[in-house]
């Protein structure tokens, strides 16, 4: 029998001042049983960092079709392809063809490993952004996790910082490739 994704709901409250958006957010995130609270919460940082009206988590680590996260506009077109982790390149030009634009939020002390194998194959990528949450910053994220969530998301200056309850993490996401 095959083991079903853990449900998690979260309220999340974005003030990101950079973009001039501010919303409330009701999200259900459908957690993969190979999925770790980690990997998670780095979505709904994605998520906050990017919210908007039509973005809405996909299938992702489920799927090999669909990203983590994707924002379409009217017609189906994807403006918007979000992959956390570290994807192989096929895979990520594969979405750089589908998409508009193209971004990676990786994460672990793995990342460097990872990207210095990627760089040099994703380079022609010109819609594709890679950046990485610092492991020690991750994994702060991580201990946020509850099944049910009041989270708080303010995006001033480049900088992000994600609360819950007495609970803050200060985000500063490192970029290792931007769009050309």
């Amino acid at each position: 029998m095959a083991l079903k994704s853990i449900i998690y709901k979260a309220d999340l409250n974005i003030s990101d001042m950079d973009r001039g958006y501010y919303a409330d957010h009701s999200l259900t995130i459908a957690r993969h049983p190979s999925e770790t609270d980690e990997r998670m919460m780095i979505r709904v940082l994605a998520f906050a960092i990017h919210a908007a009206e039509r973005l809405e988590f996909g299938k992702g680590i489920s799927d090999t079709e669909e990203p983590d996260i994707w924002l379409k506009d009217y017609t189906d077109a994807i403006q918007l392809w979000i992959e956390v982790g570290q994807p192989d390149d096929r895979r990520l030009l594969k979405a750089c063809g589908r998409s508009e634009q193209v971004i990676v939020y990786s994460f672990a002390s793995a990342s460097d490993i990872w990207w210095k194998a990627m760089n040099s194959r994703l380079d022609r990528a010109k819609n594709l952004r890679v950046m990485n949450v610092p492991s020690e910053q991750s994994q702060a994220l991580e201990k946020l996790a509850q099944r049910n969530m009041q989270l708080q998301c303010t995006i001033q200056d480049g900088q992000i910082w994600m609360s819950a309850g007495d609970a803050s993490v200060q985000i500063d996401l490192e970029t290792l490739k931007d769009f050309a």
